[in-house]
């Protein structure tokens, strides 16, 4: 693990895109809740992390919101803000919006949050999310996963939906590596294990095998059922402020180091190489920033709808060997007690698979554990450097931030 980040004042200079930190984080466990409402479960973990950022909802002055797609309804009270209302925040809150870019939303709204923050805009900013994917109707969910993102001229009418181009990606990688079945299977056993520190993951109380894993139901070849996602109810909020506020009330604090993102494609048919996509591109761009690379790095979070996602982001992130990501999954590489720790929560394909939420959830896990706030036994021991990773759509973008935990 690298030091402990310790800055002397000036740190950093005020309206600088450093001068932006996490203090706060919500959330609530994953999974099939039927009773639990949508803005119940919003507010909740909003008080949460407000509460954790050790403020009062009064302090909040800007919301940004990530969205929901159960149901227009609740999309529009998101839109409308009634989470405004709800915080008491009515006549207080300088601003309520929406920001949106599919499964890399945490990171687009970390940057705009990042962005107020640095220019004066806002002092005090609250992100939150929460989708209702594992108690929708299951026919409207269908529905929308069959042609959402997916262009309607060419690839719906054959019979294109995200299960299949999940499909598509994960026979790719397996050619061009030569993974295994197994090996792949690997990816989600060890993302279970994760699952099962997690008190907030769907299948904290459920084991899986790679012969569990691989005579489950063939989905889209060759992905099973239990390499796919389960739709879950979520959610999660993180509070962000300035480093100077930071500084002046918490011993420690995450920043933003560095961040690069790269958006290659609507269409999955014009993705150049599905084997890799534009995670090199995009890390090499946070890196540079950042000042410090893949060597530094203590976790990783990045998004993994299927295991192949995950596989081709850590390597082309620099963080396992190219071509080498399943193997390393398979020799525990990534597991509890592994060298690099990945996707600590469980992820999507194991804490639940929470909408646009599945990566807000990765990015609250990444600060979580730099903040030194995860249960003891998921902890990652000294952790202050961490790379989150997101994608959206039909994995149209590559978008990476990396963190660091400091402390006055």
């Amino acid at each position: 693990m690298t030091d402990v980040l310790d800055h002397e004042l000036p740190f950093p200079e005020p309206g600088t895109a450093a001068d932006a930190a996490f203090v706060g984080i919500g959330e609530i466990p994953s999974g099939k809740f039927p009773d639990r409402t949508f803005m119940g479960a919003l507010v909740e973990v909003s008080a949460r992390a407000i509460l954790d950022a050790g403020l009062a909802p009064r302090d909040i002055d800007t919301v940004l919101l990530i969205p929901c797609l159960h149901g227009g309804r609740d999309q529009a009270d998101l839109i409308f803000s009634r989470l405004v209302e709800e915080l008491g925040l009515n006549g207080r809150a300088k601003s309520s919006m929406m920001i949106h870019s599919g499964g890399s939303t945490s990171d687009s709204a970390t940057r705009v949050a990042a962005g107020l923050v640095a220019s004066g805009q806002a002092r005090n900013v609250l992100i939150a999310q929460a989708d209702k994917w594992g108690s929708a109707p299951v026919t409207e969910m269908v529905d929308m996963l069959s042609g959402f993102g997916i262009p309607r001229e060419w690839e719906v009418p054959s019979g294109v939906t995200f299960n299949a181009v999940g499909g598509l990606i994960t026979q790719r990688y397996m050619h061009a590596t030569g993974s295994t079945a197994e090996e792949m299977a690997s990816v989600c056993v060890a993302l279970r294990q994760w699952a099962r520190l997690n008190p907030n993951a769907m299948f904290k109380d459920k084991d899986l095998t790679i012969e569990r894993v691989l005579t489950s139901k063939m989905i889209s070849d060759p992905v099973h059922a239990l390499e796919c996602p389960m739709l879950a109810d979520g959610a999660v909020a993180l509070v962000m402020t300035s480093a100077t506020s930071a500084r002046r009330n918490h011993d420690s604090w995450v920043r933003i180091a560095g961040s690069g993102g790269t958006v290659s494609h609507y269409s999955l048919g014009q993705e150049r190489d599905l084997a890799v996509m534009n995670w090199p591109r995009a890390g090499r761009e946070a890196y540079e920033q950042a000042g410090w690379g893949p060597e530094d790095v203590d976790l990783a979070q990045v998004y993994d709808s299927y295991a192949a996602v995950l596989a081709q982001g850590l390597e082309g992130l620099g963080l396992a060997a190219e071509g080498e990501a399943a193997r390393q999954f398979a020799a525990g590489r990534f597991s509890p007690g592994g060298e690099l720790p990945a996707n600590t929560n469980g992820g999507l394909l194991s804490a639940g698979h929470t909408g646009v939420g599945g990566g807000t959830a990765l990015l609250a896990e990444g600060v979580r554990q730099l903040l030194w706030r995860a249960e003891p036994e998921r902890q990652v021991e000294g952790a202050t450097r961490a790379v989150i990773g997101g994608t959206g759509g039909t994995y149209m973008d590559s978008q990476v931030m990396l963190l660091e935990r400091v402390t006055r």
